[in-house]
């Protein structure tokens, strides 16, 4: 499929939308007031230092909604302001997190189901009004959803759009696109769908992986065991990895990315030479500069002295949990909640480790005075941020300065 011209097809359509309707300043006070927060304006101002009693804040410099997930948002509700009486659809979570979800659905916007691990459309009429959320959405759903005569509401970050761009030019060569992310992730598989042949590869092990095959062959059925789930159809490792570029899911640790584009040129340069490396490995900067921001913040504040850290955000959230694996990796006792509602009653925590399942943990604040820091993804409401520290305090028996 020619998704270019799709979507330049698409674009044109009088049925799609993605630059809002006029309701900016309407939505800007309503979002202003559901999501900002007074008390984290006192703590960026106090240079993102603030001590209650015992307790001592230590807030990341760049931290919750990025534009993008603003503009989402925003863009979500003024469809809801526009379209009062018609039917409206999102086709995902329009970012990862709860409580965003929530107000969305208790604004009748009605989530597309999933039926036996599929999308099920089948509730969906011509003339209904469909979201396509931050992370975008695969261009097989574009394409059912401009059929079926639906408004579309393209709320697709222009990050996450510029990955597209870049596997459409792998595939127009005719170059593999190796994709750094994970491969059930909303993201990850609506940039696929803009791909010719693709590799997914979840992290710098699996690209190492990958490598050595390209140099030294190997088991091919065992590759294609490995990557079943996460390549294109038909997808051949000796044929198939002979010219390659990288791309990757925007919300994934970029120093990663980095890594695993120069493994690769590298790989290259070995198998072909340095003068032919144009023609097997190409390479453009996709890495979300707010993903970065965030990221870099979090590794500044690890070099503070912190008792603990708290990272809030949705448990799908991927850009979260790499803010905890930061916190990990410098041996920083670290819990990540998705909101306050985890914290009590009394000093418990019921949070989600790296890679398992829920828990909770007794007396997980200690009993001296402590240096907490605190970063939040970048789907997180600075709502969310002051509930949690107002639940830390309010254990310490502290009142909050509003």
């Amino acid at each position: 499929m020619d998704t270019r011209a799709f979507k330049r097809s698409l674009h044109s359509s009088e049925n799609y939308h993605r630059k809002g309707f006029g309701h900016g300043e309407e939505v800007s006070q309503q979002l202003q007031g559901e999501y900002q927060s007074s008390l984290i304006q006192q703590i960026r101002a106090n240079g993102y230092r603030w001590q209650e009693g015992d307790v001592t804040i230590r807030l990341a410099e760049a931290f919750g909604f990025c534009w993008g997930v603003e503009r989402a948002v925003a863009l979500a509700y003024e469809t809801r302001t526009h379209f009062p009486t018609e039917r409206i659809w999102i086709t995902n979570e329009i970012i990862h997190n709860p409580s965003v979800n929530e107000r969305l659905r208790q604004m009748a916007v009605e989530f597309i189901p999933v039926v036996n691990g599929a999308k099920d459309f089948s509730g969906v009429r011509q003339g209904d009004v469909v979201i396509l959320p931050a992370f975008g959405a695969s261009v097989q759903e574009m394409q059912l959803l401009n059929e079926r005569g639906c408004t579309i509401v393209d709320t697709t970050c222009p990050w996450v759009s510029k990955v597209w761009h870049s596997v459409e030019k792998h595939k127009k060569v005719s170059f593999t696109s190796i994709i750094h992310g994970k491969y059930n992730h909303e993201e990850t598989i609506a940039t696929s769908s803009f791909a010719g042949t693709y590799l997914i590869v979840l992290n710098l092990e699996e690209a190492r992986y990958v490598c050595d095959y390209i140099l030294k062959g190997g088991d091919r059925e065992a590759f294609m065991a490995k990557f079943a789930k996460a390549c294109s159809a038909g997808f051949d490792p000796d044929r198939d990895l002979v010219r390659v570029g990288i791309a990757n899911q925007t919300t994934m640790l970029k120093g990663e990315t980095e890594q695993i584009g120069k493994l690769f040129e590298r790989t290259m340069i070995q198998k072909y030479g340095p003068d032919r490396l144009n023609e097997h490995f190409m390479s453009f900067n996709t890495i979300c500069d707010a993903t970065q921001e965030r990221q870099d913040a979090m590794l500044n504040l690890v070099k503070e002295p912190l008792d603990l850290m708290v990272v809030i955000g949705g448990y799908n959230s991927s850009n979260t949990t790499h803010l905890q694996e930061i916190a990990i990796e410098h041996g920083i006792p670290s819990y990540h909640i998705d909101s306050a509602d985890r914290i009590g009653p009394g000093n418990r925590i019921e949070h989600k480790p790296l890679h398992q399942e829920l828990t909770v943990a007794e007396n997980w604040l200690p009993d001296r005075p402590i240096t907490i820091g605190i970063t939040s993804g970048a789907s997180t409401p600075d709502k969310v941020v002051e509930e949690v520290l107002n639940k830390i305090f309010a254990l310490r028996s502290v009142a909050t300065v509003a």
